[in-house]
C-alpha cells in the first residue's frame, strides 16, 4: 500500500502538468478577410486540411469565434503570430 500511495500522487501530477501544457488557439471573427483567405491561411499556417478550415471558418462566421488548434504554448505563439501577419485576428487562451 505504501508504493499505491507513492504512485498516485505521481500520476496525478503527471497529470496537472499535461493539462497546463495545453492551450488553445482561437480565431475571431472580422469584417475584412475572405472565406477563401481564412481558409488559406489555416490550411497553411495550422495545417487543416481543407474540410476542418471550412467548418472553423464557418463557425468562426457564425459564433464569432473559433478554437481551431490545440496544444502547447510556444508552437500554438508562432502560428499565432503568422496568422496576425496575415492580418487575422487570434489569441491564445
Amino acid at each position: 500500500m505504501g508504493n499505491q500511495e507513492k504512485i498516485t500522487p505521481g500520476i496525478e501530477e503527471l497529470y496537472r502538468e499535461d493539462e497546463k501544457k495545453r492551450y488553445n488557439l482561437i480565431l475571431h471573427n472580422d469584417e475584412v478577410n475572405t472565406f477563401d483567405f481564412v481558409i488559406n491561411s489555416l490550411i497553411e499556417t495550422c495545417e487543416h486540411d481543407i474540410i476542418q478550415a471550412e467548418q472553423c471558418a464557418h463557425i468562426t462566421h457564425y459564433k464569432g469565434k473559433c478554437d481551431v488548434k490545440t496544444g502547447e504554448f510556444e508552437r500554438l505563439s508562432s502560428m499565432k503570430g503568422e496568422l496576425i501577419s496575415k492580418g487575422l485576428s487570434v489569441t491564445i487562451d
